[in-house]
C-alpha cells in the first residue's frame, strides 16, 4: 500500500525528477541501465517459472494479455495500450510510497500507481519497500480481469471514506489480505489453495511459504473477519484468508461500508495468528503449526 516521507522516497525526489502534485512522474526509461534490465529478466524469469501450477489461471492470462517483457523493464506506455482499452485502467509512474490519500485516490480514479525504479542485484529475495517489479509483475497482469479491477476501483473509493472517518486501519488490513497476500481456492493444489496477491507472486519465498509451509493458518474468506485482523510486514503471513473466487470480490466492492466502518471501529483487533473456534468453524483450510513465528510486532 503506501508510507508517506521514507528514505528512497525522499533519495527518488533528491535525484531530480519531475514530481506533480499527486506524486506521478514521466517514466525515465533513460535510467534504466544494463543491471536494472537485467535483475528484471531474473526476477522474471525465475517467478513465472515459480508459479506455474501454483498462481491461479486469471494471474497468468493477464500476463500474457500484457505481453509483459522478458529480458527488460517494461515501458509503462506501451502496458497502458493494452490495459487502458480492457478494463479502463492505466498505470502511473511514482518515485516510490506515496501518502495514503493520494494512494486511494489513484485508485478511485483507476490508476494504479507503480514505482518506476528497480531492486539492486543483492536485493532479489528481500526489498523493504517495493520496487518495479513488485508493482508491475505482482499487481498489474490481474487490472486486465474485469472482476478485480471493478474489486480495486470500488477499494479506492472506499479507502477514501475510510480515510475521512479515521477508520483507515480496517481497509488497510483488507487490501493486506487480499490485493497483496490473497489466495484462491483450488481443490486440486497443494493445502487446496492457489495464489493471488501480489506480495506472493513477486516473491520467491512468499510462494512457497504461502502454499506449502504447514506454519500458516489458511482460513475461508470473510470479510469482517479480515477487516478486524492484523498482519506481518516484517516476516511471512501468520493467516492467510482465501476467497473461493474472484466473484466473492466483486461482491465485496459493492459493499455499503459505511456501516460496517461504524460497527467495527470499536471492536477490538484480532492478532494476526489467532484462530477464533466459533467464529472460524467450518472456514478453517489448515490449522498453522506455527512454527517460526516471532511472538510479537503484528501490524
Amino acid at each position: 500500500m503506501s508510507t508517506a516521507n521514507t528514505a528512497k522516497l525522499k533519495e527518488q525526489f533528491d535525484a531530480g525528477l519531475e514530481t506533480r502534485a499527486d506524486f506521478t512522474i514521466d517514466q525515465p526509461m533513460h535510467r534504466y541501465g544494463a543491471v536494472d534490465h537485467a535483475v528484471w529478466k531474473q526476477l522474471y524469469t525465475r517467478q513465472t517459472a515459480l508459479l506455474e501450477g501454483r498462481v491461479c489461471d486469471e494471474f497468468l492470462a493477464g500476463v500474457r494479455q500484457l505481453d509483459l517483457s522478458a529480458d527488460r523493464v517494461p515501458s509503462f506506455d506501451a502496458i497502458n495500450a493494452q490495459l487502458t482499452h480492457a478494463t479502463g485502467w492505466q498505470i502511473v509512474a511514482v518515485p516510490g510510497l506515496v501518502p495514503d490519500r493520494v494512494f486511494f485516490e489513484h485508485l478511485a480514479n483507476r490508476r494504479f500507481p507503480v514505482t518506476w525504479w528497480m531492486r539492486r542485484p543483492d536485493q532479489l529475495d528481500y526489498l523493504q519497500e517495493p520496487d518495479c517489479f513488485h508493482d508491475l509483475f505482482g499487481h498489474v497482469p490481474l487490472l486486465i480481469n474485469p472482476v478485480f479491477a471493478d474489486y480495486i476501483h470500488a477499494y479506492g473509493s472506499a479507502a477514501l471514506a475510510a480515510s475521512d472517518a479515521g477508520a483507515l486501519p480496517l481497509l488497510a488490513r483488507l487490501y493486506w489480505y487480499t490485493v497483496e497476500f490473497g489466495l484462491i481456492r483450488d481443490a486440486a493444489s497443494p493445502n487446496g489453495v492457489k495464489i493471488y496477491g501480489a506480495g506472493i507472486v513477486s516473491s520467491k519465498g512468499e510462494t512457497l511459504y504461502s502454499q506449502l509451509s504447514d506454519a500458516p493458518n489458511r482460513i475461508g474468506f470473510d470479510l469482517e473477519r479480515v477487516m478486524q485482523t492484523r498482519y506481518r510486514i516484517d516476516t511471512f503471513q501468520k493467516t492467510y484468508f482465501v476467497i473461493d473466487d474472484f466473484a466473492q470480490l466483486f461482491d465485496v466492492a459493492q459493499t455499503d461500508f459505511a456501516p460496517l466502518l461504524a460497527k467495527l471501529a470499536g471492536e477490538p483487533a484480532l492478532a494476526a495468528g489467532d484462530i477464533c473456534e466459533t467464529r472460524d468453524a467450518g472456514r478453517i483450510i489448515t490449522r498453522g503449526t506455527q512454527e517460526g513465528w516471532a511472538i510479537d510486532g503484528d501490524v
